[in-house]
């Protein structure tokens, strides 16, 4: 018996309906079980430019960032896959894309924005503690013994050494220039000449707009009617959950998970 699907690919006169496959991208970008990651990704998005043969690939971005390595990961695969198979990418912004999410957002040939979502943040960020003078008070000491002088860079229950901080500037200034070197090569001469894009300051959607950090102010649905037709159909692709997530069951790492998450969208007013 022949397919309908197969018989009607073979009718004169007769046109497909336009699929596009949508990937929801939400969440810190990381390697933690709850955060976005290269490695939990790939065969999302392996599945969405391949099955189906779709007219392009929609990005549906929320995210405050994190991990650069692994934002860098995910944006090459994005890249790789869409050039691979000739497909369009666009990337549509909720509430934010900034730093990591701006890093994913840029790997699509066009973003979208809500006037209000929040966009840009493109610099890197290193945080912790020190805890070295609560240990004194407690009567703790701390012993580290190495055999290589920098082993105990950063250690966070010793006093930190100026050595270790500038060590640290470096690192971070070249993954900025990393960061930098990417978003350029992706938005090319959209970018308005402002020193203040690569600061790591952060916009609303209508002025990332006017700075060329974005293509305009649009919502998925009616841009990919407007692009695709009207009778365009979504495919959605997207991580599922785990068998103790769906029953509410949460793990000490996914707390840890969750608090880091709520900090970092705190950055940003959310």
């Amino acid at each position: 018996m022949i397919k309908w699907s197969t018989l009607k690919s073979r009718l004169p006169f007769t046109k497909s309906t336009p699929r596009v496959a949508v990937v929801r991208l939400s969440g810190t970008i990381g390697t933690g079980r709850m955060a976005l990651n290269d490695e939990a990704l790939a065969p999302i998005l392996e599945k969405a430019f391949k099955r189906g043969k779709p007219k392009a690939v929609a990005l549906l971005i929320n995210s405050p960032g994190g991990s650069p390595v692994q934002s860098s990961l995910i944006a090459s695969r994005i890249r790789r896959l869409a050039d691979e198979k000739g497909v369009a990418v666009h990337a549509f912004v909720e509430d934010v894309a900034a730093s990591g999410g701006y890093w994913l957002a840029a790997s699509a040939d066009d973003i979208w924005v809500d006037f209000g979502s929040i966009v840009g943040s493109i610099g890197v960020i290193s945080s912790g503690f020190g805890l070295p003078v609560f240990l004194a008070r407690q009567g703790i000491e701390r012993r580290v013994h190495t055999s290589g002088k920098s082993k105990s860079t950063l250690d966070p229950f010793l006093p930190q050494k100026e050595e270790d901080v500038e060590r640290l500037k470096h690192i971070l200034e070249d993954m900025h220039s990393g960061f930098i070197a990417y978003v350029k090569e992706r938005r090319g001469a959209a970018l308005a000449d402002n020193p203040a894009l690569f600061t790591g300051e952060f916009w609303l959607g209508r002025r990332a707009v006017k700075l060329g950090l974005v293509d305009g102010e649009a919502h998925m649905m009616p841009k990919l009617q407007e692009l695709y037709g009207k009778d365009v159909r979504l495919l959605t692709y997207g991580r599922k959950k785990g068998l103790l997530s769906r029953f509410g069951a949460t793990m000490a790492e996914d707390a840890m998970t969750a608090v880091e998450a709520r900090a970092q969208y705190a950055r940003f007013g959310l």
